[in-house]
């Protein structure tokens, strides 16, 4: 592609060279820079691409475009200064791509918990409907049945360009996408199309960047201006009330809840072993439904998705058949298959909220002693770690505490500020540094009908420790485990 074409309607400065060059790709790596690719210099929180221009150029790099004035003597190198490189690296990765989002119909899920939930529900439904569709989260983006792992819940504007590129090449026809509070504060998703924004929840998290409350709220507000279609909203949660009164724009709402003054609202709720049986209330009739994921959590998770749906036209019965044919996903809720008289559960919740919720609903099933392997993540919110800790010490009967993604903390620090919480409310605790001695203690003294939830890592597959990525894939780790004590 021409860089012209690329580039017009954007505020640039050409510093040398000429705009009628031809374009091969772009990249903001410069390790991943090929022969005719345009370079764009991210300054990032640790990284300024701008120190990279010199490896980008060796490795041939035809453009190069900054946000800072650095001297460039290679003499067949068109160089482009614009204000912001993050907003350009959104500009061009559209262009480039052909703004697929303009061809796809895309609905943007953003909340604190439930959003990789109320995505693939959304996915079953339009499966069992015959749509095509793919999504963009935190287990990865999934094109043409094909699930690609990314490194962030939202990654980066040419990342999701690309993988939309990908959808509507193999002629996918709506796209759910988790959109992170940093994906929109960072503008990743600046140069998007969304038809559809849907709220799930907000609680406390991610303040580590935000500060506070009032600016991880303010972040997530920003999607529900970038919507055309429609936007869809939890009404039952205290900020999904305080969006509906400061949502100003012309995009109809919808809302839902268990209030019956909500549009779709679930009532006859019933929390068993096997699922959640409730009745799908809409302005057009009610359906009862026998979900097969876990807890009355979910039933938010599925009346997000159903509202969603409704609103696309699609019938009851489908919407029904389309909740009722997801049976897990992974890293949510997951029971490990084991053969043994007590129960392993694996889930991602990492956040005070979350933790609540995957504890409510063991607290409606448990028979035995319920044991809580968890821990916080480091270079992460503190202030939610006491309160992670009070919170699990107020539903277990014994709490492992351990390592989360330390990275550069010291993770006997972390612990610390956990059992601040545990010890608070008089929890039953025992402190394992290491995760794999915490679960091997946990499987080890298990007792016939304990529970033992493995919270915290989720699908993850890895534990991050300084700025290093180790392998750790707890349900292999947890077989493996066991198939030493039968030794």
């Amino acid at each position: 592609m021409k860089l012209i074409d690329i580039i017009k309607n954007s505020k640039y400065e050409v510093l040398k060279g000429n705009l009628g060059m031809d374009i091969s790709g772009i990249e903001h790596d410069s390790r991943k820079v090929t022969k005719g690719n345009m370079f764009i210099a991210i300054n990032g929180f640790t990284v300024d691409g701008h120190n990279y221009i010199g490896e980008a150029i060796e490795k041939g790099a035809n453009c190069i475009v900054v946000e800072k004035d650095v001297p460039i003597v290679e003499c067949n190198i068109t160089v482009i200064k614009v204000p912001s490189t993050t907003d350009a690296l959104a500009q061009y990765a559209a262009k480039y791509y052909e703004e697929p989002s303009k061809k796809i119909k895309i609905i943007g899920v953003t909340g604190t918990n439930g959003k990789t939930t109320t995505t693939y529900l959304l996915n079953s439904i339009f499966s069992v409907n015959n749509n095509k569709a793919g999504i963009i989260g935190t287990l990865g983006a999934l094109i043409d049945g094909k699930l690609i792992k990314i490194a962030n819940t939202t990654p980066d504007a040419l990342t999701i360009q690309e993988h939309l590129k990908a959808m509507v090449d193999s002629k996918t026809e709506y796209c759910m996408m988790e959109v992170s509070s940093h994906s929109l504060d960072l503008n990743r998703v600046e140069c998007i199309d969304f038809q559809v924004g849907i709220f799930t929840n907000l609680t406390e998290d991610h303040l580590d960047y935000h500060q506070n409350m009032e600016n991880y709220y303010h972040s997530k507000l920003k999607l529900f201006y970038k919507t055309n279609r429609f936007n869809i909203i939890n009404g039952d949660d205290k900020y999904g009330r305080r969006l509906l009164d400061d949502i100003k724009n012309s995009i109809p709402i919808i809302t839902y809840g268990l209030d019956e003054k909500w549009d779709i609202y679930a009532n006859e709720i019933r929390c068993h072993g096997k699922g959640v049986d409730f009745i799908l209330n809409t302005p057009k009739g009610s359906i009862p439904v026998n979900m097969k994921l876990l807890g009355k959590f979910n039933v938010y998770n599925a009346l997000a998705a159903a509202s969603c749906a409704f609103q696309y036209g699609l019938d009851l019965s489908t919407i029904k058949k389309g909740i009722e044919a997801l049976y897990g996903i992974k890293g949510r809720f997951e029971a490990v298959p084991i053969d043994k008289d007590f129960n392993v559960i694996i889930d991602f919740a990492h956040t005070p909220d979350g933790l609540e919720k995957v504890l409510t609903t063991i607290d409606q099933f448990a028979e035995g002693k319920k044991v809580v392997v968890f821990g916080a993540g480091g270079n992460r919110d503190r202030s939610k770690r006491p309160i992670m800790g009070e919170t699990v010490a107020k539903h277990a009967d014994l709490c492992i505490v351990t390592s989360d993604n330390p990275r550069f903390e010291d993770p006997d620090k972390i612990i610390e500020d956990i059992l601040i919480g545990v010890k608070r409310v008089n929890g039953n605790y025992v402190a394992i540094t290491d995760r794999r001695e915490a679960i091997e203690y946990a499987l080890r003294n298990a007792q016939p009908k304990d529970i033992i939830l493995l919270a915290g890592k989720g699908h993850e597959t890895y534990t991050i420790i300084k700025d290093k990525v180790i392998p750790f894939d707890e349900k292999e780790i947890v077989y493996d485990i066991l198939n030493t004590l039968e030794k």
